[in-house]
């Protein structure tokens, strides 16, 4: 039988290009001392957040846009302490503002964890544990300059965008599609002085992604094109017909196929409990009813309704979508949407009312705490990150070896 670690070294380089995360080249490395001496640790990457565009002299106090990457993270005991454990697994969003410093989210939200708790350690070693990478979100941050900031994570953040992003070639070059403020697509390559707005637009778009390879946009009505970044000038083509009824529509990678969330909204007053139709009241918000699902059927061109999700569920956040099978986590169904509810205003400050659940098979939607399982995942973080077990004898060689490990910010 052939030993593993004698594969050709360039075999190995082959096959660690189509890793999809750095957390799948540490492991890929962490096999055997021939295979980490063969692939060089850190792959070619943009980093968390980097200028898009000049200021052009606007202002003294601007920094104007970033591109920000924060990576949504899934951390699991392994099987045999599962019984021992309460709460094996955790879902939190990371953002490495550098290798010293990160910071913590929820991952639906734009809610920075802070501060964390007194027990949070600095450093935080995930060698012993099962670590997958959910998604990836990427936001375009027009920043203004706070006075005494230290960081671009200190400073005002003026406007938030979500964008689809594609890495070109391993030299840093990328290619980013967003939707411009007039509802139509707005493409930028690296090296670009001005964004490439396209004129394509029976109806406002709703969301982006970078999906096997290609842009996808879809508008208000569900009506889907793939965008053409490689012609001149650049193009769209149509992909599916429109789906009418909700009023918005998110493009989802679900497990490696392609789902559109068409989202129902209700709008009512601030307080929806107990409310007097002759009641006067200041705020009014959107309130999500209900979700319809589909899937894309690509040589059909069309949107077909998917019932059931079956082990999958579909995470919405306020900049980004990904999916996860039920199955890998403990306690929790699947057929189900996770959500970041609708706003509401506290002290004159506009807050979130949190994360609720869609349950597709009953139609129902409920808050998270109503599902165990799901509740578990989120915020407060588990206490075994806080007092870890040593789960690897040889975690304390590979933290050293490689830094595989995140510095948290208090």
């Amino acid at each position: 039988m052939a030993e593993w670690c004698n594969l050709p070294g360039e075999l190995l380089d082959l096959i660690s290009k189509h890793l999809d995360s750095s957390i799948d080249l540490l492991r890929f490395r962490s096999v055997c001392t021939c295979w980490r001496s063969s692939l060089h640790p850190h792959r070619s990457s943009s980093p968390s957040r980097f200028p898009i565009l000049p200021n052009n002299g606007i202002s003294d106090t601007t920094w104007g846009f970033y591109l920000f990457k924060r990576s949504i993270f899934f951390f699991q005991l392994p099987p045999p302490l599962f019984n021992s454990q309460s709460n094996p697994s955790w879902v939190v969003k990371i953002d490495q503002e550098n290798p010293q410093k990160c910071h913590l989210f929820n991952p639906l939200s734009r809610d920075e964890y802070k501060p964390l708790p007194p027990n949070f350690p600095k450093l935080v070693d995930f060698m012993g544990l099962r670590v997958s990478e959910l998604g990836m979100e990427y936001t375009l941050q027009y920043i203004n300059y706070r006075p005494f900031a230290t960081s671009i994570g200190d400073a005002g953040n003026l406007y938030s965008e979500k964008v689809a992003f594609c890495d070109v070639g391993g030299g840093g070059g990328y290619v980013i599609l967003t939707i411009h403020v007039s509802g139509r697509l707005a493409l930028l390559k690296s090296g670009d002085v001005k964004w490439t707005v396209i004129d394509d637009m029976p109806a406002p778009y709703d969301d982006v992604v970078f999906y096997k390879g290609s842009f996808y946009a879809v508008d208000s009505t569900g009506r889907t094109v793939m965008v053409d970044v490689g012609s001149s000038p650049v193009s769209v083509r149509f992909v599916a017909d429109s789906v009418f009824g909700g009023d918005t529509k998110m493009l989802v990678d679900g497990c490696g196929e392609l789902f559109m969330v068409d989202k129902f909204l209700s709008v009512g007053p601030e307080d929806d409990e107990g409310f007097d139709g002759d009641e006067e009241f200041d705020y009014m918000s959107e309130r999500t009813v209900r979700f319809e699902v589909f899937k894309l059927d690509k040589s059909g061109e069309k949107w077909i309704k998917v019932e059931n999700l079956e082990d999958r569920i579909i995470f919405l956040g306020d900049n980004c979508a990904f999916s996860a099978l039920a199955s890998n986590f403990v306690g929790c169904k699947g057929n189900c949407i996770l959500f970041t509810n609708s706003s509401k205003v506290e002290d004159g400050v506009l807050k979130s009312r949190g994360i609720s659940v869609f349950d597709l098979e009953s139609g129902s939607i409920g808050p998270l705490a109503d599902y165990p399982g799901l509740s578990e995942l989120f915020w407060p973080p588990p206490a075994w990150i806080s007092s870890p077990p040593n789960l690897v004898e040889v975690s304390t060689l590979f933290t050293s070896l490689d830094a595989n490990c995140f510095a948290t910010s208090s």
